[in-house]
C-alpha cells in the first residue's frame, strides 16, 4: 500500500495509552513559552490593561478549544494523524495541499523557537563572561546577526535534532516531565515580581489607553483573532496526539484542564512581569530573554535562561515537530518516514531565518499570526464540514489508505472551496505583509478577523459544493484490523 507506512497507520488500541494527565501536560509544555508570554505583551503594547488582556486570552483559547476537540475526535476514533484525516475531505492526493501548508507554518513556528531558544543559550553564555564581541562590529552582513548568536541557535536547533531522531515516545515522556518544571518557572516569574515593586498595586492601575469604546473594539478583534492563530495549526493536526488517546473524554478533558487554564495563567504572568518591568528598569521589557539578562546575579540569570530553554524545547518538539514530519511523510510515505519529515522540518526552519519574522511586535501578530490564520482556518472548516456534517464522523479506514479507494485523487470540491475561503483576507495580508495600503482600508478590517471568516466561510463554501457527492461510510469500514499491522513492521510497501 503506497499510502502507508509505520508513522501514518492507524494507532492499534493497545497503544493508545495516553491518560487526561498525559494530554494536560502535553498542552502545559506547548503553553509556556515565550511566544505565549509575548503575545500577551503585544496586547499592552497595543493599548489593553491587564485585564482586558488577560480575558482576550482566556476568551480566544476557549473558542480555538472547540475545533481542537472536534478534530481531535478523529485521531481519538480511528487512531489516524491529521494527513491521513485530510485524505477524507481532500482527497489521497489533495490532502498534501492542507498537510504541507500545515507543515510550512509549523517549520516558520520551529524556526522562531529555535532562535528565542538560542538567544537564551546565548545570554546565558554572555553572563558568564564567554562572549567579548562587538555586535554592532561582527553582524554577518548577510544574515544580519553575529557569529556566536548564529552559533547558539545552532546549538539549540541541534538539540532539537537529537530528540527528533529518538521518535514520539520520547515526546511523550519529556511534555510529562517538563510540565510542573514549567509551571514552578512561570510562578517564580510573578513572585519575583510581585517582590521588587514597592506598590503591588501599582501593577493592576494601568488604564487602557483607547480614547473611545469604539478604539477598544478595533483593536480587540485583531488580537482575539490572533490569539486563536496562535493555535489554529494545532487545530488542525491534534489528531497527531489524539491518536494515542485512550478514550473521547481523555482527549477532551485533557486539552480543556491544559489549554485554556495555562494559557492564561501563562499571559497573566507576562503582563504583570512586564508591568513590573516598567516600574523597576523604567521600561516595558516583553521579552522574557532580554529580561532574565538584566537581573544582574549570574547563577540568577543561568538558572532562569535554562529555565526558558526547557519551556523552549517542550514546546517546540510537540507543537512544531509532528506536524510538519508527518506532513512530509504524507507525500511519500515510501521514502519518508516520521524521522526525515522532522529532519526536513529542522532544515527548512533554519532557512527561513526566524529572527526575521520577530523583527516587530506589529509584524509578529499582523502578518505572522493573522496571516496564517487566514490559512488555516479554511482548512479547518472544510474538515469538520466533511466528518462531522457530510460523514457524521464515519469513515472507511481501509479507504483512507487505498490509492484506489473512495478518497483517491484530489477532492477539487475542497481545493476550490479552500482558495474561496481564503480569498476575501488576501488583500488584507498584502496590505500587512507589504505595510503599504495596495487595497482599500475595508479589506484590513477583514482581514482582522481571518480565522473567524475563513473557517465558517471554508465550511459553507465546502458544503454547497460537496451537496450530494459525500455519503457517511458504513461504520463496521472504521474498525482497525492487523491487517494495519504491516505497516508497523517498517514495510510501506
Amino acid at each position: 500500500m503506497a499510502l502507508i507506512n509505520a508513522d501514518l497507520a492507524p494507532t492499534p488500541p493497545d497503544k493508545r495509552t495516553w491518560s487526561v494527565i498525559n494530554i494536560a501536560a502535553l498542552w502545559i509544555g506547548m503553553a509556556v513559552c515565550i511566544p505565549t508570554y509575548m503575545l500577551a505583551a503585544g496586547m499592552i503594547s497595543a493599548g489593553m490593561n491587564w485585564w482586558q488582556s488577560v480575558l482576550t486570552v482566556m476568551l480566544g483559547n476557549l473558542i480555538v478549544l472547540v475545533p481542537m476537540v472536534l478534530v481531535g475526535h478523529a485521531g481519538t476514533k480511528f487512531g489516524i494523524p491529521f494527513p491521513v484525516l485530510a485524505r477524507a475531505s481532500f482527497g489521497t492526493t489533495g490532502a498534501n495541499v492542507p498537510a504541507i501548508a500545515r507543515s510550512l507554518v509549523a517549520c516558520g513556528w520551529f524556526g522562531i523557537q529555535c532562535w528565542i531558544g538560542g538567544s537564551a543559550l546565548y545570554s546565558i553564555i554572555v553572563a558568564l563572561g564567554w562572549i567579548t564581541e562587538d555586535p554592532a562590529k561582527d553582524v554577518i552582513a548577510m544574515l544580519g546577526i553575529t557569529p556566536w548568536q548564529l552559533v547558539c541557535f545552532l546549538a539549540f536547533w541541534g538539540l532539537h535534532v537529537y530528540i527528533v531522531l529518538r521518535g514520539i515516545e520520547s515526546i511523550k515522556f519529556f511534555e510529562t516531565w517538563a510540565a510542573p518544571f514549567l509551571i514552578a518557572s512561570g510562578l517564580a516569574m510573578l513572585i519575583w515580581a510581585l517582590v521588587n515593586v514597592d506598590d503591588i498595586g501599582a501593577l493592576f492601575e494601568g488604564r487602557s489607553t483607547f480614547p473611545s469604546t469604539a478604539d477598544f473594539w478595533k483593536t480587540f478583534f485583531p488580537q482575539l483573532t490572533a490569539m486563536v492563530g496562535f493555535w489554529a495549526t494545532l487545530s488542525l493536526n491534534i489528531p497527531d496526539f489524539t491518536r494515542y488517546c485512550r478514550s473521547q473524554r481523555a482527549q477532551a478533558t485533557g486539552q480543556l484542564l491544559g489549554l485554556p487554564p495555562t494559557m492564561t495563567l501563562f499571559c497573566f504572568i507576562g503582563i504583570i512581569v512586564t508591568g513590573a518591568t516598567v516600574i523597576i528598569f523604567g521600561e516595558a521589557i516583553w521579552d522574557p530573554v532580554t529580561l532574565v539578562s538584566k537581573l544582574g546575579s549570574t547563577p540568577v540569570v543561568v538558572i532562569s535562561m535554562l529555565a526558558l530553554l526547557v519551556a523552549t524545547l517542550s514546546t517546540n518538539i510537540a507543537a512544531n515537530v509532528v506536524s510538519p514530519a508527518n506532513g512530509f511523510s504524507n507525500i511519500a510515505p515510501n521514502l519518508i518516514n516520521y524521522r526525515t519529515g522532522g529532519l526536513i522540518t529542522c532544515a527548512l526552519g533554519v532557512i527561513m531565518m526566524p529572527w526575521k519574522l520577530l523583527a516587530s511586535l506589529g509584524g509578529y501578530i499582523f502578518t505572522w499570526l493573522i496571516g496564517y490564520s487566514a490559512l488555516l482556518g479554511p482548512i479547518a472548516g472544510i474538515m469538520l464540514c466533511d466528518y462531522f456534517i457530510m460523514r457524521r464522523t464515519r469513515l472507511d479506514l481501509k479507504g483512507l489508505y487505498d490509492p484506489r479507494g473512495p478518497y483517491a485523487g484530489i477532492n477539487w470540491r475542497a481545493i476550490i472551496a479552500l482558495i474561496l475561503a481564503v480569498l476575501p483576507n488576501l488583500p488584507g495580508f498584502i496590505n500587512a505583509a507589504t505595510g503599504e495600503q495596495h487595497f482599500a482600508v475595508y479589506f484590513d478590517t477583514i482581514y482582522g478577523y481571518a480565522w473567524f471568516v475563513g473557517l465558517p466561510l471554508g465550511a459553507v463554501l465546502y458544503a454547497v459544493l460537496m451537496l450530494g457527492k459525500a455519503r457517511p461510510a458504513d461504520p463496521a469500514a472504521g474498525a482497525y484490523d492487523e491487517s494495519f499491522a504491516i505497516a508497523e513492521s517498517g514495510d510501506a510497501s
